[in-house]
């Protein structure tokens, strides 16, 4: 919540590209935020499991832990000569990401308003790369698993709503895993467990703005997120130390909407009062973005009675390293 609080104060900043057309704004902060939307959705389909050994019934484990999908290279940088942008010259032919480091490019709008050839410029918003620990979409997650009868495990993740007037935010994430081992027979005489998982997470957040860059009316963006994932999983369970992994499928899609009213302030060119134009948009951005694929996880966990340690890596677009700790009982 703390890291999509961030992102979404970078709102401030991303007022400045509504400058542009409305088609190459969209175009502009699609790429800037994208690979943190896709992160948060794989990051978000990470962690739910630590064994596939499903719970006694009414057995229980409270999970905390954390999820780092890394953001591979090529999606860093904007490269402007891909966007087919129609309004815009620039300083550089690149701009960083949300998700890389540096300052933004310099941009300038030549533009048609109220039937007058205007100009304006901005910069595109800076990266956040060099803030983070490594560059990864972080996704930390509490977390409680019950047992049920004939071996099922419902898991649940929930924030109710918090924060202020100026930001609200809410999480939702449901998950159950039935555990089939009995079904191959011999293997129940093993320390091998077999199960299958279904989740899926929803999040929404309402960050509120002050118009302090553009003015404006009832300005703020919202951020909706549905992620959702099916894995067949496994571990070897021993006293001590056990082993995990699975096979799946990951997806999801997110939105973000800057709403409310903004007054863009534009140059003519002409000598005083007639220097400036102001045109207001309504609403100018709405932004879906939508990953899916195939995953593989390996993990490990150590147990020391009730309280375990776990760890685990896994294979997608956006890798993702997962870790934490539980206490587990029955």
């Amino acid at each position: 919540m703390f890291f999509l609080i961030t992102q979404l104060s970078k709102a401030q900043e991303l007022e400045s590209i509504l400058l542009a057309a409305r088609e190459d704004a969209n175009k502009l902060t699609e790429s800037y935020m994208n690979p943190a939307m896709k992160g948060l959705i794989y990051g978000m389909n990470s962690g739910w499991y630590h064994t596939a050994e499903a719970h006694k019934k009414f057995g229980f484990d409270l999970s905390i832990g954390v999820n780092a999908s890394m953001v591979p290279k090529q999606d860093e940088l904007i490269n402007f000569a891909n966007l087919g942008l129609t309004n815009i010259t620039y300083s550089q032919s690149t701009s960083p990401t949300l998700m890389g480091s540096g300052d933004g490019a310099n941009m300038t709008v030549d533009a048609t308003v109220q039937g007058q050839q205007v100009t304006a410029s901005f910069d595109m918003p800076s990266g956040i790369k060099d803030d983070l620990p490594i560059n990864a979409v972080p996704t930390p997650v509490v977390q409680l698993s019950l047992g049920l009868p004939y071996k099922f495990d419902v898991m649940l993740r929930l924030v109710p709503e918090v924060g202020d007037e100026d930001v609200k935010g809410k999480i939702l994430g449901i998950g159950l895993k039935k555990e089939i081992t009995s079904i191959f027979g011999t293997l129940e005489k093993l320390p091998l467990h077999v199960s299958v998982l279904a989740a899926y997470t929803s999040m929404d957040v309402n960050y509120s703005m002050d118009g302090t860059n553009i003015p404006g009316q009832n300005q703020n963006a919202q951020f909706t997120l549905n992620s959702y994932t099916a894995q067949a999983i496994a571990s070897l369970n021993f006293p001590i130390i056990n082993f995990y992994g699975g096979i799946g499928y990951s997806a999801g899609t997110s939105t973000l909407k800057m709403l409310g009213t903004y007054e863009l302030e534009y140059s003519t060119g002409q000598p005083a009062p007639n220097d400036t134009v102001t045109e207001t948009v309504t609403d100018p951005l709405n932004l879906d973005f939508n990953t899916n694929g195939f995953k593989a996880t390996i993990g490990t966990r150590l147990s020391l009675g009730f309280f375990k340690i776990f760890a685990d890596y896994t294979l997608q677009e956006y890798n993702t390293i997962s870790g934490g700790i539980a206490f587990s009982f029955r």
